[in-house]
């Protein structure tokens, strides 16, 4: 009984060292067929993207326009995720009370793009240079 708990051990511990070579074997072997990399100043940049950085890439300022666009994007890319499961069950609800809901739920999109069009978030300015 006893060897039958040993055996039972060996196993396991075969099966956590299996889980560890096949995790760790594919970042070893990339680290030993990698080509050999070249180290200069410019490697050592945040972005190194090809162009040459000025100052300090911190005091360079986005407009707010960019982040209220990628706020309204995200926000309508996550309401759009929810058109698709009641595209799929509008034939399933029964009466007209399907499509008012629906109604109400892209009217309420729309006035949230009007009311992001009368701020001014869609209209981008000119750069001053």
């Amino acid at each position: 009984m006893e060897s039958t708990l040993a055996l039972d051990y060996i196993y396991v511990m075969f099966f956590i060292l299996g889980g560890f070579i096949a995790a760790f074997l594919p970042f070893v072997i990339a680290w030993m067929l990698r080509p050999a990399t070249v180290v200069t100043t410019r490697t050592h940049q945040t972005y190194e993207c090809g162009i040459e950085p000025f100052n300090q890439m911190w005091d360079y300022r986005f407009g707010i326009s960019y982040y209220l666009y990628a706020l309204i994007f995200l926000a309508f890319d996550v309401d759009v995720l929810y058109l698709f499961p009641v595209a799929t069950v509008f034939n399933a609800v029964p009466g007209i009370r399907g499509a008012v809901e629906f109604s109400i739920f892209i009217g309420i999109l729309s006035l949230a793009v009007v009311y992001a069009w009368a701020k001014g978030v869609f209209t981008w300015e000119k750069r001053k240079q």
